[in-house]
């Protein structure tokens, strides 16, 4: 029998669709939040030579982030350690596949100026905005009993970041408990005063964290992930100047308040051992007792380290 050359050509098309279909790269779905996990990667080179294909999804903040992890709607994101566990306590089926340290100190609480708040014992009486759950949430009350107060001693203004920042400049708050770069730009181009800082009080750790299905799934993609991702903090912290001028525009930043914001945060890539998971169960049964987060939980269940641990 002899085919025609469209029939011929149709043929060829047939047997070649299964070589087609294998050779399509897989995709990791990946959330991404303004001048985070996607300019990181990208910015340090990291992302070059991809095994697999990125397909990202943008998100305001942490919260919706979360929501859209416990759906399965993507497959893995970044977020800070208590709101992490915090869904997990609410039976969200994900795990916590790598972590990432900032400095401490890029917790704090800031004042306005003329709040006469020398130190955090002067926040008795004073407004203080905060975001509810997560870090600042929790730094805000270590900050407030180091200094032998209780959340009754103020008056917390439960706000996001864009409502706190408006009240700290215009007066509605005394002070405002928040993170970088906020912390940075309210100090260099407000004029707030530094209150008081976290350190030695929170982990101030955030986490990678994944689906139950994908990380079921798509272990070897994840674990390259994160191998990149502690790749890209590590270039980030030997290239601050280039890093903050990077992402100024994503965050409509001045660079100043990024290069500063960098520095204070110093990220940086550590290993989910015994260490970690004692300092995050310390943490995680505090801010249980202070309805942080809703219900105790073992934090040793909500890790799947992947990856090699940083050196």
């Amino acid at each position: 029998m002899i085919l025609s050359r469209r029939g011929a050509l149709a043929a060829a098309a047939v047997l070649a669709a299964p070589s087609v279909l294998r050779a399509a790269p897989p995709v990791l779905k990946v959330a991404n939040q303004r001048g985070g996990l996607r300019s990181l990667l990208e910015i340090s080179g990291v992302a070059r030579d991809l095994p697999y294909r990125i397909e990202w999804f943008e998100f305001p903040a942490a919260q919706p982030l979360l929501e859209a992890l416990n759906a399965n709607a993507i497959d893995v994101g970044s977020m800070g350690d208590l709101n992490f566990f915090s869904v997990f306590a609410s039976g969200a089926p994900i795990k916590a596949i790598s972590a990432t340290r900032s400095d401490a100190a890029s917790q704090a609480v800031v004042a306005r100026p003329g709040a006469n708040i020398a130190d955090a014992g002067g926040l008795r009486g004073k407004k203080i905005a905060a975001a509810r759950g997560g870090w600042t949430h929790y730094s805000l009350l270590r900050i407030l009993e180091k200094a032998g107060l209780a959340a009754t001693d103020v008056q917390i203004a439960w706000l996001l970041p864009a409502d706190a920042a408006l009240a700290l400049r215009s007066g509605s708050v005394d002070a405002w408990s928040v993170w970088e770069p906020f912390t940075s730009l309210e100090i260099l181009e407000f004029n707030a005063t530094l209150v008081a800082d976290a350190r030695g009080l929170t982990p101030s750790a955030s986490f990678l964290a994944a689906h139950d299905r994908p990380l079921a799934e798509k272990a070897p993609l994840l674990a390259d992930l994160v191998q990149r991702v502690s790749a890209g903090w590590a270039w980030a912290q030997d290239h601050i100047p280039e890093y903050a001028r990077s992402t100024a525009g994503l965050l409509r930043q001045p660079v100043p308040v990024l290069e500063r914001a960098y520095r204070v945060n110093a990220t940086r890539s550590i290993p989910i051992d015994a260490a970690a998971l004692r300092e995050w169960q310390e943490a995680v049964d505090k801010a249980t007792a202070w309805g942080v987060i809703p219900k105790s939980i073992r934090v040793e269940q909500a890790v799947q380290a992947l990856g090699s641990s940083p050196a």
